[in-house]
């Protein structure tokens, strides 16, 4: 029976969403926040240390610190400032859209005493007696600059200026002295700190009851607004380190930007070509889900107040693909139920209920890697981790049950009984047959046997990782200054640059360096590292120079020794836990033997997306570290959609007697999920190859990192950890007189009996 009614609801939905996208996308968009790399601006990682011997940091200091540079901040009108305590005593502060870098950084490192004294240099009044925000600059009446000051106490102003004027001509003195503290130490520069300098003097002849007094001196409009807020902003509790900083050009930021957008749009438009060809009625129907799904990705980083980074867009299009793989477990399971012969409703029915378990277990295992990265990561890094977590957690939402309630709509409607909607010719089609089922039908991998060949896989493993450590002993990893510490330059041109042609401009500006990298592929831009950390002066003045001399304010990021180290500690920890919590879901939820193989097979995709980075001298920075962590997390999809599988043919045996009924089993299995592996990869290299063709320069190597890792992940799964899992339960017929028995249920995760 035919029911249009199903039809209506389907369009309806569909306008419904349609309409909803198209008429508040727009808002959601601009409401976003941008972050550095998107827009430019600069971030620092202060460090929190005693200002004077005895002091102890507390919370409540460090606090207390953060509140001040705040309102520091506020005092430069920036919009959406970022200030976060991290750990005991640390304070990062982020300014994106900031255009006067420099000035905003002197604001937030400066203080300023202001001292009253006379001519024997008594002090008189200092900054306390200053009203809150009682600093303001003006003009005299000659039009000159001065800074304007409101005092608390008039009678306390008029008793130090009646002393004054009752003594003689000459010593009749007040003199203004302004104590600049630097509240930040560049790396080398302890002695670079500013100094006291004179402001005025006035000659006093009679007491002044009042509370306004006027400094004079040889300032610059410019010069008295600065002084103004730093009067009104106060001397900072403590000593502050800088220990982190990077500052990126606007320039580079919207370059960045569009590139990224441009690289996305490409990916996803090709996904969706992919999945409408191949896979027809479900593809058509994934397209509207992930279109839902991106559009709920931002309307809820938008809820959260998130800051949208470049690895961020990048964790947003790496999702959609991660997405789509949802919706093709479930289509290559209904697929298989129509060859079977059931009804379009039936293998809906079937292959829906039948998917979820393979679903549910690789987005879990993603997610704990995503909370790893989060929870280890700083920066950037973490707000990649938070665009994955709320990926992974809406595709639940959209590409299971959307896709489930649209895809429902459409096949009970009986309009779309034919197979052909799915992708499948009636030539494929068999006659209901109750004794072929799904998990005995033929495939286009059958002529392949994996293993018996798994020695074969075991030997070229174990060559890669053989050659793998040779490379690293002999060229090592090119740690970024993220890891090794020292500073980082960016510099963008509008023609083509040479190394040549950059070294001699480096030398002739006195900042001379001899690693220098070009990238892009105009060679527009120019990476120069520097193995020591450039002080604060000399990070201002090289964007000053080269700004001027480029058309273009680089960007600039340095790294202290400290910062590095603990960088490495947690990209370890991260590392270590994400394998740990991997294998314990695995054991539990399956058995730990193939916890076993999946690490394995993990901890082999790891090593040799390094053993890539080493040989071709590729730059390991903490994007990297995102990069593997994600293939941690997403190149296990596959070994867990393996094992599924793999349990689902066990169900049918209660006992194995027979080593040759196991590896049948397991070839089966392989087969069987060999073309979902190859086309839920296949969406996400999609993406990353868009990534790495039209993406920034500064994320062409977190997409190497992807690609590789994706590469080797469906190699591992298939030929490392499934023939890993085989050989252990082979070891086990041998200790059972070559028998295996079936198992507790609960022991496998299923309902289904297991040997």
């Amino acid at each position: 029976m035919k029911l249009r009614s199903r039809i209506v609801a389907f369009v309806l939905l569909l306008v419904i969403f349609t309409a909803t996208i198209s008429t508040t996308v727009g808002g959601v968009l601009k409401d976003i926040k941008l972050g550095l790399d998107l827009q430019g601006g600069f971030e620092v990682l202060y460090e929190v240390s005693e200002l004077k011997e005895g002091q102890k940091i507390t919370p409540e200091v460090v606090t207390a610190t953060a509140t001040a540079l705040g309102e520091r901040v506020n005092k430069m009108g920036v919009s959406e400032p970022h200030i976060e305590v991290e750990g005991e005593n640390r304070i990062r502060v982020q300014l994106a859209g900031v255009e006067d870098q420099e000035t905003a950084r002197e604001l937030l490192s400066t203080s300023a005493n202001l001292t009253f004294r006379d001519v024997d240099d008594n002090l008189l009044l200092d900054g306390d007696d200053l009203k809150a925000n009682g600093a303001s600059a003006s003009f005299d009446q000659q039009n000159l600059p001065i800074v304007s000051l409101t005092l608390k106490d008039a009678k306390k102003f008029a008793d130090i200026t009646s002393k004054i004027a009752a003594k003689p001509a000459g010593q009749n003195l007040l003199v203004v002295w302004l104590d600049f503290e630097e509240g930040v130490d560049s790396y080398k520069a302890e002695s670079q700190k500013a100094k006291p300098r004179y402001a005025s003097a006035a000659t006093v002849t009679q007491t002044l009851n009042t509370t306004d007094v006027m400094i004079s001196g040889n300032f610059t409009v410019e010069e008295t607004k600065n002084l103004a807020d730093i009067l009104n902003a106060g001397a900072l509790p403590v000593k502050l380190e800088e220990t982190y900083s990077t500052s990126v050009g606007a320039q580079f930021g919207d370059q960045a930007l569009k590139s990224t957008i441009f690289a996305s749009i490409v990916g996803v438009a090709l996904i969706f070509i992919f999945m409408l060809f191949y896979y027809r009625l479900p593809g058509f129907i994934s397209i509207i889900t992930l279109s839902v799904f991106t559009f709920l990705v931002l309307v809820v980083f938008d809820w959260i107040n998130g800051v949208l980074t470049l690895p961020g867009i990048a964790a947003i299009v790496l999702g959609i693909g991660m997405a789509v793989d949802a919706n093709i477990l479930a289509a290559e399971r209904i697929r298989e139920e129509l060859r079977v012969g059931h009804s379009a409703k039936q293998a809906f029915q079937l292959g829906s209920k039948q998917s979820l378990s393979a679903i549910v277990d690789a987005q879990l295992t993603t997610l704990l890697a995503a909370a790893v990265l989060y929870f280890y990561g700083t920066s950037s890094v973490k707000g990649f981790a938070t665009m994955l977590i709320i990926s992974i957690l809406l595709s639940f939402l959209t590409a299971v049950w959307g896709s489930r309630v649209l895809q429902g709509l459409l096949v009970n409607s009986g309009y779309f009984d034919n197979p052909a909607w799915f992708g499948i010719p009636r030539s494929k089609q068999h006659s209901l047959d109750e004794n072929i089922g799904a998990l005995n039908l033929s495939t286009k991998f059958d002529r392949f046997d994996f293993v018996h060949n798994r020695k074969k896989f075991y030997a070229l493993s174990l060559t890669i990782l053989v050659a793998g450590l040779v490379v690293l002993g002999v060229f090592r990893l090119n740690l970024g200054i993220d890891f090794s510490s020292g500073t980082r330059v960016e510099i963008l041109a509008d023609e083509t640059l040479t190394k040549e042609e950059v070294s001699q401009y480096l030398d002739s500006i006195d900042f001379p360096s001899e690693d220098i990298v070009l990238s892009g592929e105009e060679k527009k831009t120019a990476v120069v590292r520097y193995k020591d950390d450039l002080s604060q002066d000399d990070i201002i003045k090289f964007k000053k120079v080269v700004g001027k001399d480029y058309g273009h304010e680089p960007t600039v990021s340095a790294v202290s020794a400290t910062v590095g180290k603990e960088l490495v500690k947690n990209a370890i920890y991260a590392l270590a836990l994400a394998a740990l919590g991997i294998i314990v879901y695995v054991a539990v939820r399956f058995e730990w033997r193939m916890g076993v193989g999946a690490i394995v097979s993990l901890l082999h995709d790891v090593f040799l997306i390094v053993a890539v980075f080493s040989f071709f001298r590729l730059e390991v920075d903490i994007t990297f570290i995102a990069a593997v962590l994600t293939i941690v997390g997403y190149s296990i999809n596959d070994t867990i959609v393996t094992f599924d599988r793999m349990r689902e043919n066990l169900s049918q045996h209660d006992v194995i007697t027979d080593r040759e009924v196991l590896a049948n089993i397991v070839n089966k299995s392989l087969r069987q999920t060999m073309g979902r592996s190859v086309n839920t990869v296949l969406t996400v290299i999609i993406v990353v190859v868009a990534l790495l063709i039209f993406g920034a320069p500064s994320i062409q190597n977190f997409s190497i990192a992807l690609l590789v890792g994706l590469i080797t992940g469906i190699y591992s799964s298939i030929c490392i950890a499934a023939q890993i899992w085989y050989t252990l339960k082979i070891r086990e017929m041998k200790k059972t007189d070559g028998k295996l028995i079936k198992k507790e249920k609960k022991q496998w995760g299923s309902d289904e009996p297991l040997v």
